[in-house]
């Protein structure tokens, strides 16, 4: 009966919403006459009818005035309760008037008691077949938890209620003294309980919602949490919701942040915006992870031009799509200019700062992945330390004020080819430094960055969502880690400090233990780890060994004794540098190594060269490509060049 009167058209569900209110006004009218009067058997006469009937079509016309019957009944929310209040209190009104016009006893108790009656019933019913039509799609849906009953868990419970996917049963609170109390019509207990609560309200999901001031050490809960195998999830933060670029009820696998178990280090935002505002700027590398999210922070620091160089089309398409939208809906008035160029191309450099009167350069253009530069020594060697040099060398032709290098950890005693190009470039500008004064270099170097291209958190949870296993390395490899929107910010910070060849190191914070992380991410995932002693679990960790030129663990300081600086999270390193006469030597021996396809030769320059390289990794498997062996003419008339083969 109720699935044939759900599948009835919305006029005749309305005509049988009214028929049911005029049924159940009149009943209340009589209903309060017979209690006050006290006559069970109570029959109106003429006059009393009349009052009546007028009364409640009053009350329909009021009801339909103010939206009743447009109302969804099985979304009806607080909004249809008031309407009902209003519509109920006008119509005990509407008695009282009309029974003093046509001179019809109307104890002046029974408005009274028949606007209760009336809400009851007209409230009654419609939550009534509310409960019905929704308890099968409640039954249906997804029972969580809620952690966080503040303002943030309660539009959440609100939000989820009103949906089809997730039913909130229980809010859990960081408050002892709110234990087992009501929270809109749930219950509330403490975190401390949280695991047996778990097993009692059948809970299949964890939704964090914490308000931005609550004071919770998100590493010591997350911790709390991985033991009861339940899915963790999180909802947008306060700023996306008040940017439009989320809803509340957008469930999503726990932020990078979370896993980090560490509160993100906030940048001088006023030191930063002295340097930017008003400036034209160029980002390298813009449509990569740290260089797009330099570009939003920039953009938003209003600097008079932005200049997106990119070699990729697509990234800088993306990019720029990116930010001119967050320019038009953020009224910045910044100009924004895509160029597609690459780095190595010093004359393209320079032109393009010269077109847009460049005076700030962020060098984020790269080859970073440390596997595949193993792979591509020469071309890792032409874009990460020629590239660097070229662009700096455009900088100073160009006029341009602060050149600011986005460095790694990897630099610092690399074992691996793109550590050793990425501590030549730092070589070659600490070089450049000594050589000009008019353009001030500096760099700045961090360890991983979580979310990035080719991140381990993305890879896991992949891995994860494919039923395993987790490919890690090895069970001691450790790692430090920012996210993405942190590094950012001190890069902009520490590049504003700079006054001439420093190494600036960004704190990272406690390392990570790669393997921890992935079980972590396992377990807060609500899934079991299976190991010799779980055979029956959802996840396999396996260790693959570790990949040429990786090392077990970062540094960040090739050098001791590191120097503060005005930002607590930023140091300045003490490290060896080289005059710019042996650093051009250097990159003359590079240049012919290149130049030769001799991959040998240029190990052996980066070798030779004050970086600290020391390969982990057998060379020995390398066909070194010399020039005489490409059989690529000057003028080609085929149109085909051989196939260059660096390997086995």
């Amino acid at each position: 009966m109720l699935h044939n009167f759900l599948s009835l058209p919305r006029v005749y569900k309305r005509i049988l919403s009214v028929t049911s209110d005029v049924f159940f006004l009149f009943f209340a009218i009589w209903a309060a006459y017979a209690l006050r009067l006290e006559h069970q058997l109570w029959i109106p006469n003429t006059e009393q009818f009349l009052v009546s009937a007028v009364s409640v079509v009053f009350t329909i016309v009021v009801f339909i005035r103010l939206g009743l019957y447009r109302a969804v009944i099985r979304y009806m929310g607080d909004q249809a309760l008031l309407t009902i209040i209003y519509g109920v209190v006008l119509s005990s009104l509407s008695l009282i008037v009309l029974g003093y016009l046509f001179q019809v006893f109307v104890p002046r108790s029974v408005p009274i008691i028949y606007g209760a009656l009336a809400f009851v019933f007209v409230a009654g019913t419609r939550l009534g077949i509310r409960a019905l039509v929704n308890r099968p799609l409640q039954k249906a849906k997804e029972s969580v938890a809620i952690i966080g009953a503040g303002e943030t868990g309660m539009q959440l419970a609100s939000a989820l209620s009103q949906g089809t996917e997730f039913r909130p049963v229980v809010f859990v609170t960081f408050e002892p003294s709110n234990h087992k109390s009501m929270v809109n019509g749930l219950p509330v207990v403490s975190i401390e309980h949280i695991e047996k609560n778990m097993t009692r309200y059948r809970v299949q999901r964890l939704l964090l919602a914490l308000d931005v001031n609550t004071k919770v050490d998100r590493k010591a809960l997350l911790k709390q949490l991985e033991p009861l195998s339940i899915p963790v999830q999180t909802v947008p933060s306060m700023s996306e919701l008040v940017a439009g670029q989320a809803r509340i009820n957008d469930i999503r696998d726990l932020e990078i942040e979370d896993l980090l178990g560490r509160e993100p280090v906030q940048p001088d935002t006023a030191i930063v915006a002295r340097s930017l505002f008003g400036k034209s700027v160029m980002v390298t590398g813009a449509g990569g992870s740290i260089g797009s999210e330099l570009c939003r922070q920039i953009l938003r620091h209003k600097p008079r031009a932005l200049v997106l160089f990119e070699r990729s089309e697509f990234a800088l398409y993306s990019i720029e799509k990116e930010l001119e939208s967050i320019n038009s809906i953020e009224g910045l008035a910044v100009e924004i200019h895509p160029v597609l160029g690459s780095v190595v191309h010093r004359r393209r450099c320079e032109s393009v700062m010269r077109a847009f009167v460049t005076q700030i350069v962020y060098h984020a253009a790269a080859y970073k992945h440390v596997p595949l530069v193993e792979q591509n020594i020469i071309e890792g060697v032409q874009n990460n330390t020629f590239g660097t040099w070229h662009t700096a060398e455009a900088a100073i032709a160009a006029g341009v004020e602060r050149f600011v290098l986005i460095s790694t950890d990897k630099a610092v005693r690399p074992t691996n080819v793109m550590g050793a190009t990425k501590r030549l470039a730092e070589l070659v500008l600490q070089g450049l430094a000594q050589r000009q004064t008019d353009t001030h270099f500096s760099m700045v170097r961090f360890g991983n960055v979580l979310g990035s291209s080719g991140s381990v958190v993305p890879l896991f949870r992949d891995q994860i969502r494919d039923g395993g296993p987790v490919t890690v390395t090895h069970p001691d490899i450790i790692r430090y880690f920012m996210t993405i929107p942190e590094a950012s910010q001190l890069v902009l910070q520490a590049g504003s400090m700079g006054q001439g060849g420093e190494v600036f190191v960004l704190d990272m914070g406690e390392p990570v233990k790669i393997a921890d992380l992935a079980r972590k991410m396992v377990s807060l995932m609500g899934l079991v780890e299976k190991t010799e002693k779980k055979p029956d679990g959802d996840i396999e960790i396996v260790f693959s060994g570790l990949r040429p030129g990786e090392k077990l663990f970062e540094e960040l300081l090739i050098g001791d004794n590191p120097q503060g600086t005005a930002h607590p999270r930023i140091m300045m390193a003490r490290e060896v540098s080289l005059p710019w006469v042996e650093v051009g030597q250097l990159l003359e021996q590079l240049t012919a190594a290149s130049q030769a396809f001799d991959c040998g030769a240029a190990i052996d320059v980066l070798k030779a060269a004050p970086t600290g390289y020391q390969p982990n990794s057998d060379v020995s498997d390398l066909v070194w490509c010399h020039a005489e062996d490409v059989a690529v003419s000057e003028a080609p008339v085929s149109g085909k060049v051989s196939h260059l083969s660096f390997y086995k």
